[in-house]
Formats: C-alpha cells, sequence, structure tokens
C-alpha cells in the first residue's frame, strides 16, 4: 500500500525542533563567549586541565562534557562551537558525548524498562573514556582548527568594551543556532518522510536477522529500529510499549538496551557534528563497534540469567 509523506509536517516539527534547541544553544553559546574575555573561564579551565590532559584535550573541553552529559549533544554542540578546538579535540569530544550524553533522562528510560541504570551509566561511560584515550594515543593528525561550520563565519572586530564584548558574543552564537538549524530543519523533514512511509518497519526486518548473532529475540527488531533512529528519548514510548506488549525476557531487553546506549540515533547523532568538520564516519563506525562488541560480552555474561517475561515485572512495578 502506497503511503504519502506529510511534508508539512516535517517541516512544522523541524521548525519546532530548531526553535526548543536555539533556546538551548544560543544562552550557552553566548555565555561562554563572554566568558572568554573574563578571567573566570581561564580559573576553571586550568584547574580541570591536568584531568582533561590525559584525553589530549584543554580544560575548556570539560564544559561541552559536562553540558552533553547534564543535558543534550546540542548544548554540548553550541559549547564546542564557542571554545578553541582541533579537528583531534573535536573528534575525541564527539566520539565522548556520542556515548555519554543526556545521561539522566535516557538512563531513566533503561530503568523504565527493567535494565539496570548503573549497568547503562558504566557502559556508556566507560566506552566514553576509553575510546577517548584511544583515540588520543593512536591519532598522531587533526592538529587544524575545527571547520567554522556549514554558514559562512562573520569576521568580528576585536571586541574592547563590555558593549563590544555582548555583541561580539551574541553575534557568535547566533552563528551557531543558523548552523544547527541548517542541519536540524532538512533532518527533521527526512525523519518525517522515513516515518510515513513505512521505513521504520523495513529497517526492522532488515535488522532481525542481525539480531541472532548478538543473542538477541527477533521480537526486539521494532525496538532496536526504533533506538537506532529516533533515539532513547525520542523513542521512548514506542520501545516502551514494545517491551510490555511482547514480554521480552530481561535478558533481551538487557541486551537491546546495553546496544542502544552505546549506538543510537544515529543519523541525528551523526549529523549535528558536521558543521565541525570532524570525520563523522568514523564517529559512526566507532559506535556501531563498540556497541556490537559490548553486547557480545554482556551475553555471554547473561547466559544463564533469568527469563521471566519483563511485561509481567513492569506490570507489578507500576
Amino acid at each position: 500500500m502506497n503511503r504519502s509523506v506529510d511534508w508539512k509536517k516535517g517541516m512544522r516539527a523541524g521548525l519546532k525542533t530548531s526553535w526548543e534547541l536555539s533556546k538551548i544553544v544560543l544562552p550557552i553559546a553566548f555565555v561562554i563567549q563572554v566568558a572568554k574575555q573574563t578571567p573566570v573561564l581561564g580559573w576553571v579551565t586550568e584547574s580541570i586541565a591536568p584531568f582533561m590532559s590525559v584525553f589530549g584535550l584543554g580544560g575548556e573541553a570539560a564544559i561541552p562534557l559536562v553540558l552533553g552529559n547534564v543535558l543534550n549533544l546540542y548544548a554540548a554542540l553550541g559549547a564546542m562551537q564557542a571554545v578553541d578546538l582541533t579537528v583531534k579535540q573535536a573528534f575525541i569530544l564527539a566520539v565522548m558525548l556520542s556515548f555519554s550524553h543526556n545521561m539522566f533522562i535516557e538512563s531513566a528510560v533503561c530503568r523504565r524498562v527493567g535494565v539496570a541504570t548503573w549497568a547503562v551509566i558504566t557502559v556508556r561511560m566507560g566506552l566514553a573514556v576509553v575510546s577517548a584515550l584511544i583515540i588520543n594515543w593512536t591519532w598522531a593528525g587533526g592538529g587544524e582548527p575545527i571547520a567554522q561550520g556549514v554558514v559562512a563565519p562573520v569576521e568580528h572586530a576585536h571586541a574592547d568594551s563590555w558593549g563590544d564584548i555582548l555583541l561580539t558574543a551574541f553575534y557568535v552564537a547566533a552563528e551557531g543556532v543558523l548552523q544547527l538549524v541548517v542541519i536540524v530543519l532538512p533532518l527533521m523533514v527526512v525523519l518525517q518522510a522515513l516515518k510515513d512511509v513505512g521505513f521504520l518497519d523495513r529497517v526492522a526486518q532488515w535488522i532481525m536477522p542481525l539480531l541472532k548473532p548478538l543473542s538477541i529475540s527477533g521480537h526486539g527488531a521494532i525496538a532496536m529500529a526504533t533506538g537506532l533512529f529516533a533515539g532513547l528519548f525520542l523513542g521512548a514510548g514506542l520501545i516502551i510499549q514494545e517491551a510490555e506488549e511482547r514480554n521480552f525476557s530481561k535478558r533481551d531487553m538487557t541486551l537491546i538496551m546495553i546496544f542502544l546506549a552505546a549506538c543510537h540515533a544515529v543519523v541525528e547523532d551523526t549529523l549535528i557534528f558536521v558543521p565541525l568538520g570532524i570525520p563523522v564516519v568514523y564517529l559512526l563506525l566507532i559506535r556501531l563497534l563498540a556497541a556490537i562488541a559490548v553486547t557480545l560480552v554482556v551475553a555471554r555474561l547473561l547466559v544463564n540469567s533469568g527469563e521471566e517475561p519483563l511485561g509481567q515485572r513492569m506490570q507489578r512495578s507500576s
């Protein structure tokens, strides 16, 4: 059966998402840009620098890391665009943030379907740390400054007064928002189209044979497809519904959520880093390979785990 695509709905969703995310990125980028003109940021970064240097990062890199974990990737992106980074440093941050972001909300989703919060956090933080160390030790390149983004930057005069500082900070923050909109708006339109034409259903069919090597039941295909494309946060409703209706075993649900904790929202979480000029294809490959490796290890550890249907436990606890 042919399905029509609601392009207007996708455009409205894109505009709404761009507006909501801009309200996060604009003030964060503005404050950081202003802080760069004061001693405050220097004091903070100098105190943190010894710890961040282990990953090949400066003290300023702690700001997007904290914002990304507490808030989301868009808040982290706003901070990354406001600090001076090389391509290698931006790539390390992007990999760390891809594994470890929006920790509170996404961990709550995992807990809702019966997966231990400590396990999810351990996997995500562990992958972030290990991947950053490996990239820092093995990649000798990436010393050039990051790209200015898909929108050409405006040359700003040197700020000598507070008026100039605030105006310059606003311009820089506005540039970051514009770059964000250029990515998010068409992305949301495409995601709406994929949903309207039933692409997620087809992806689930493609994914099903790949679940067997990971020791995951084929019933988890829809949940996996939802998490891969919509993410843990946006796809939470459908993932929880699948868990309740299909009565996944605790083992299956744990393996699904461990995989998605390491690799979810593969389109959105990859494309938002395009304005930085980093190798996003390698970013995606690292996430996929890490998710597969961790899931295989956890599957071995859970060979003899209990198989009580998860839906029954969720109903008892609600």
